[in-house]
């Protein structure tokens, strides 16, 4: 059973509020998308647990040094 439904999000960086569709059919996800304000790395992560779905978002540094 494929369940889209929508959540909003503020970017951990700029504060700006994201519209995101998910698909919690494909069960736990973890992926990155980029902020469309700041362009940052947002680092998303969709846990599904007793028919519940909760997602987490966090600032993840891609810098190498």
């Amino acid at each position: 059973m494929i369940k889209y439904m929508e959540k909003r999000v503020s970017c951990p960086h700029c504060g700006h509020q994201i519209g995101m569709t998910v698909d919690s059919s494909n069960g736990d996800q973890d992926f990155y998308d980029d902020c469309p304000a700041c362009s940052h790395a947002i680092h998303l992560e969709l846990k599904i647990e007793n028919a519940k779905v909760q997602l987490s978002i966090g600032a993840e540094d891609h810098s190498f040094f």
